[in-house]
């Protein structure tokens, strides 16, 4: 079974219902996964910066903060995965 965006289209068989069914779900595909990815940005940017200005006020804390930022960069870092996936189910279901 080959995934691709073009062998599902060919499956359509030239019924110009089903190419533009097969391309709104390509195009909500893209969509939610730019959307998960440009908010994810937003909170990886948001993490980091709160970060660097927590250190530079209490130097002593950088250990435990660094360890608490990396953990809240993989949290949010996951939603672009659980976007992109929720993407793929809507597309092909």
């Amino acid at each position: 079974m080959d995934l691709s965006i073009i062998s599902t289209l060919a499956q359509a068989g030239g019924d110009p219902a089903a190419y533009a069914e097969t391309a709104g779900r390509a195009i909500g595909l893209g969509l939610g996964t730019g959307l998960a990815a440009l908010g994810t940005g937003i909170g990886v940017g948001f993490i980091f910066g709160k970060t660097i200005e927590a250190i530079s006020r209490q130097p002593d804390l950088a250990g435990d903060l660094q360890g608490r930022m990396f953990l809240g960069f993989a949290l949010t870092e996951a939603t672009v995965f659980y976007g992109f996936v929720a993407g793929l189910i809507a597309f092909f279901v």
